[in-house]
């Protein structure tokens, strides 16, 4: 598939942007995606070139984050190693199912997150993992990184979002801990899909690398923010996250019912 100057000069902006956003609290993909159909990019097409921009700034933002402590490996890892899995079989499945009806499903499960964040206003405050039970935690990282990671390989949007949830709710990290634990997974999912997605021929090199370019460029940005501001500019862009996906599923509902 060939592109004009105007496909890029649609995508890149975008996908810089998303890559702020994504390193500081999840979600680039409620921005980058949408740029790539607006574009007229195909579907599956548009989903394995973004996995591909993805995985480079993902572990730029990753690597920022192990380097000033910001992740907790022990419990962000074997997470990542369900996530992988589950990733793995959303692709497989999203490429033969219409994902149309995990809408609703979505639909109920951000109207419910948005409204316990807002109420909990100490979610993601202050780190207290150490009243979790060991065998609680594996619970949660395991059935978490699994549903979690067959969400982002299945339909994707928001993965960064569901997983600081998981982190700061369920594991009791603060956000800080819980944004860099996500960027941990979210590499290993965005690596599985990429591969899947790859191997069934949905990637473009030619969009992809200079799409890739621009992502790493956002989440510097985006990790130089977080090291520098913490706390006080995750939750709102957390909560900005959960917002635009809440848009964009009851946007995608109206548009296509299913």
């Amino acid at each position: 598939m060939t592109f004009t100057l105007s496909t890029y000069a649609i995508i890149l902006p975008v996908v810089f942007l998303a890559g702020v956003l994504d390193a500081i609290a999840g979600g680039g993909g409620l921005l980058s995606v949408p740029a790539y159909l607006a574009a007229g990019i195909p579907p599956h097409l548009a989903l394995g070139t973004n996995k591909f921009s993805a995985c480079f700034g993902t572990a730029l933002a990753t690597a920022r984050y192990i380097k000033h402590g910001m992740t907790d490996l022990s419990t962000a890892l074997p997470c990542a190693g369900f996530a992988l899995i589950g990733s793995m079989i959303g692709v497989r499945t999203v490429l033969r199912v219409d994902p149309s009806f995990l809408r609703y499903v979505l639909l109920l499960a951000i109207l419910i997150v948005g409204v316990m964040t807002l109420r909990k206003s100490q979610l993601g405050q202050v780190q207290e993992t150490h009243l979790v039970p060991a065998k609680t935690r594996r619970i949660w990282f395991a059935v978490g990184g699994l549903l979690i990671g067959f969400y982002d390989g299945f339909f994707g949007p928001g993965t960064g979002s569901l997983l600081i949830l998981l982190f700061a709710w369920a594991l009791k990290y603060d956000f800080i801990r819980a944004n860099g634990n996500t960027k941990v997974v979210n590499l290993s999912t965005n690596l599985a899909a990429l591969a899947i997605f790859s191997l069934h021929g949905q990637v473009s090199l030619s969009l992809g690398v200079p799409a890739a370019l621009c992502g790493v460029a956002g989440n510097w940005i985006g990790s130089k923010l977080v090291i520098l501001r913490g706390n006080a500019i995750i939750r709102p862009m957390f909560l900005l996250g959960l917002v635009m996906l809440l848009g964009k599923i009851a946007f995608d509902i109206v548009a296509k019912p299913s």
